[in-house]
């Protein structure tokens, strides 16, 4: 139980400090950040329970006023905006990965949490971003999907293949450590 704990927090721990990884703004105003590969590492590494609950762990930190997010950004205010999507999205984006990562027992780790990236951590989180970007901004489909979510694909495409790879990579050097398998 108390192993779990410091896991939790050590990898709610890492999802910040990624948002410390220097942030690029879009003119939309989304900034995009390296926090979103914390989010696909906390479901491949720690699995569906474990990685959703470090990524609560991290959100209500922010809630309560840390300045956690990319640029120093925190409190409640920052779930107010029309891309509190992403916020709202990320607990779900890591129980997906993590989900895959346990259902998907090939021993090909890379690709596996290459895919759980994917799948979780671009498919799960945009299925709650652009839905409720388009609620917040009263725009269409194909503004919500130009706007919340093409101008990430190339980056999170990127942060999916390197999430696969810094999981494997775990699960060489300490295949205990990567409780998605466990």
């Amino acid at each position: 139980m108390e192993k779990n704990i410091v896991i939790i927090a050590l990898f709610a721990a890492l999802i910040s400090a990624l948002g410390l990884v220097p942030k690029f703004t879009l003119a939309s105003g989304i900034p995009i950040t390296a926090q979103s590969m914390g989010i696909m590492l906390c479901g491949t590494v720690l699995g569906s329970r474990r990685g959703a609950k470090a990524v609560l762990l991290f959100l209500l930190l922010v809630a309560i006023g840390l300045p956690l997010l990319a640029g120093g950004r925190g409190g409640l205010g920052v779930f107010g905006t029309p891309w509190a999507g992403f916020l709202f999205g990320f607990p779900f984006a890591a129980f997906a990965a993590g989900l895959i990562m346990e259902r998907w027992r090939s021993d090909n780790i890379p690709l596996v949490a290459g895919c759980a990236a994917v799948g979780g951590g671009i498919g799960a989180l945009y299925l709650i971003a652009v839905p409720y970007y388009m609620v917040a901004t009263s725009s269409g489909l194909n503004e919500a999907l130009v706007t919340a979510m093409l101008p990430f694909m190339p980056g999170d495409i990127l942060k999916a293949i390197l999430a696969g790879y810094i999981t494997a990579g775990l699960a060489k050097a300490r295949p205990h450590s990567l409780l998605s398998r466990a």
